[in-house]
């Protein structure tokens, strides 16, 4: 590979980047949120970059309801809420319902009465060519990756404004500003999610509610293992088979290199506490490395290197 090419993308080593209808669970030990508490909402809480956000702002003063999809996949997050040690209430909401999320947003503001962080961070990656996804494939995966996450901000935008206070963190990618092949589906949702929020943050500025958008690279999580494959894209009879067994044997290279979940959770966690947090925080070196090569790079050049990046061996 080209040396000038190679230079840009390094290890995704972990560097210190500067960057349970809605029903809470265990209502037997329920937990009231204590007055002047903050409180914050994390979604797709069961694992991953959800499950220690979830646990970081818990353990940092964080009254913190932790919302999963399916109470069922959900063990750790609900092992960690029944032990009672760290102010977590685990709360059912599926971003794809408006029924789900008015629900839980209503019932977290019934019991804690404010809401003062919102981490949208459910959402799941398609893997395929533009080619072989179907329509239907393509209009789920921004059901849930953009429209959901829009869902969840129409529901607490009227308690912000009411408080004229809050933060609402927006879990991107690096994807959501670098198209790479075979994810055509996946970085438009997360390019989508961008604009949105960058126009959402000049609307609610005079509010005085916080947009942040976060830009992972890739993490050491099960987010691979939750990827949806095409139907269409591993059939021998695609023109892209062979670009995405290649893809697919690397995924376990890429995410083993990958920054922890725990730096994303950091990087969150102190967007939410500081007065004045900047929009957008790449986190990982494959993030912002890739980010610097795109900016100093020509079109073609930039293309050659994401080619080689992702589907070398």
């Amino acid at each position: 590979m080209n040396k000038k090419l190679t230079s840009y993308i390094g290890s995704n080593t972990t560097t210190k980047d500067k960057n349970r209808n809605s029903i809470i669970f265990a209502m037997s030990t329920k937990k009231m949120t204590k007055e002047h508490e903050k409180v914050a909402l994390v979604t797709g809480s069961s694992s991953g970059i959800g499950f220690e956000t979830s646990l970081l702002l818990a353990k940092n003063g964080f009254h913190t309801f932790a919302s999963v999809r399916n109470p069922e996949k959900a063990k750790a997050i609900m092992d960690v809420s029944d032990k009672g040690e760290l102010p977590i209430q685990v709360v059912e909401l599926d971003v794809n319902s408006d029924k789900s999320v008015n629900a839980a947003i209503n019932k977290i503001k019934d019991e804690a009465n404010r809401i003062d962080v919102v981490v949208n961070n459910a959402g799941y990656s398609l893997i395929g060519a533009l080619e072989d996804l179907s329509m239907d494939e393509i209009k789920e995966q921004f059901e849930t990756n953009l429209f959901g996450t829009i869902r969840v901000i129409k529901a607490v935008l009227p308690i912000m404004r009411e408080q004229q206070a809050g933060t609402i963190v927006n879990v991107s990618s690096m994807a959501g500003r670098v198209g790479f092949p075979l994810f055509p589906a996946y970085s438009s949702t997360k390019f989508a999610l961008e604009g949105v929020s960058e126009s959402l943050r000049l609307e609610t500025d005079p509010l005085g509610i916080k947009i942040v958008l976060i830009e992972p690279g890739t993490i050491k999580s099960n987010f691979a293992s939750n990827a949806i494959v095409g139907k269409k894209a591993t059939e021998p009879s695609s023109p892209y088979a062979s670009s995405i067994e290649t893809l697919l044997k690397s995924t376990t290279r890429f995410i083993n290199q990958g920054t922890p979940a725990e730096e994303v959770a950091k990087v969150i966690l102190n967007a939410v506490t500081i007065d004045d947090p900047e929009l957008r925080y790449l986190v990982g070196n494959d993030a912002i490395q890739m980010i610097e090569a795109r900016k100093a790079m020509p079109d073609q050049e930039f293309g050659t290197l994401v080619k080689q990046h992702l589907l070398s061996q």
